[in-house]
């Protein structure tokens, strides 16, 4: 995966966003952020953080409250029709129209951007055939499978050649393989067409091969941006958890005194430890456990990782469950339906 450089051109501008709902619940709380031309930028959070009003926004389908963007040169607020047709989304939902067939369903989003039947017929056929649906065009989209009607939304997205294409959580619901298919067409816009996306998700091992550069949003506020190298970075080292039968007396600060250890937490019985090479490490702490005459219940060790990335930024892991009802029963029918 290559990075951009810092020299790429600004494609989205962002300055202190924000998006009030009900006059007291902010969606999205000041966020400042730019996406580089050329790039994979990942939007990385759980649901209810704020990353579908964000897309929604920027894609002119919401009014911010406050707050300045640009999307492809152009001012949300002053030229949004210049934007939508800058733009491509493959919104989370499925909007394909059941009734019709793959090709009609393309063809219909080139008439909603005015795009002549001539262009986008034979358009059309060329994004038929990057997702791999050229042989199921003719059939009913009632007909197709969660995985074609998801390579169907981006199709659709692609049909006014934008040159950045949102993409809000683009393999919810989706099995490991139709997911890895995905991904494959992402990357080929990237590298073959030159094309900037944006990628919403919650899922880690997405953000992680997919993104250039990633964006962690939490309570709509970004509370960092780096490369996914640059994110894993802030863990600070190797992170060893130690369980003790024995939850007092608290030992941070004889671990936290052992050479190569970075830091120590403890929560109830368990210690979180930040350490450099926690192979040598761990057997050390080990044996001043032991020497303390206390016992190890379990002991775990793992590399930087996304999710400790997001722990070590936000103070809680990633986790589904913490998304809010809306966000939860959205999810809840695209999920049916991509298993249809």
């Amino acid at each position: 995966m290559s990075v951009q450089g810092s020299e790429s051109p600004a494609i989205v501008k962002v300055e202190n966003l924000v998006k009030t709902f009900d006059g007291k619940t902010r969606a999205v709380d000041g966020a400042s952020f730019e996406v580089r031309e050329g790039e994979i930028f990942g939007f990385l959070g759980p649901n209810g953080a704020g990353k579908s009003t964000t897309i929604n926004i920027l894609t002119t389908l919401l009014p911010a409250s406050s707050g300045k963007a640009e999307v492809c040169g152009f001012d949300i607020h002053k030229h949004p029709n210049e934007v939508r047709r800058s733009v491509g989304v493959v919104p989370q939902d499925y909007t394909a129209d059941e009734d019709m067939t793959g090709l009609e369903n393309i063809l219909l989003c080139g008439d909603l951007y005015g795009i002549p039947r001539s262009d986008s017929r034979r358009h059309a056929g060329e994004l038929l055939e990057l997702v791999e649906l050229q042989d199921a065009a003719p059939r009913k989209v009632s007909t197709f499978s969660g995985g074609m009607r998801r390579r169907l939304e981006l199709a659709c997205g692609l049909i006014n050649y934008p040159k950045l294409l949102f993409l809000d959580e683009p393999t919810l619901g989706l099995d490991v393989q139709t997911r890895a298919a995905v991904w494959k067409y992402i990357r080929q816009l990237k590298s073959d067409y030159r094309m900037t996306l944006f990628v919403t998700t919650h899922y880690l091992e997405e953000a992680d091969s997919l993104c250039d550069r990633i964006a962690i949003i939490d309570h709509g506020q970004i509370v960092k941006i780096g490369t996914p190298d640059e994110l894993k970075a802030v863990v600070g080292g190797d992170v060893i958890v130690v369980g003790m039968k024995e939850s007092e007396p608290d030992i941070s600060a004889d671990i936290a005194a052992l050479e190569r250890v970075k830091g120590v937490t403890k929560t109830g019985a368990e210690y979180r430890i930040k350490a450099e090479e926690g192979e040598e490490v761990s057997p050390r702490i080990i044996d001043l456990v032991r020497s303390k005459g206390f016992h190890v219940a379990r002991i775990s060790l793992t590399k930087p990782t996304l999710d400790e990335a997001y722990l070590e930024l936000t103070g809680r892991t990633l986790r589904e469950e913490e998304s809010n009802r809306w966000a939860m029963a959205s999810q809840r029918r695209t999920m049916r339906m991509s298993r249809s």
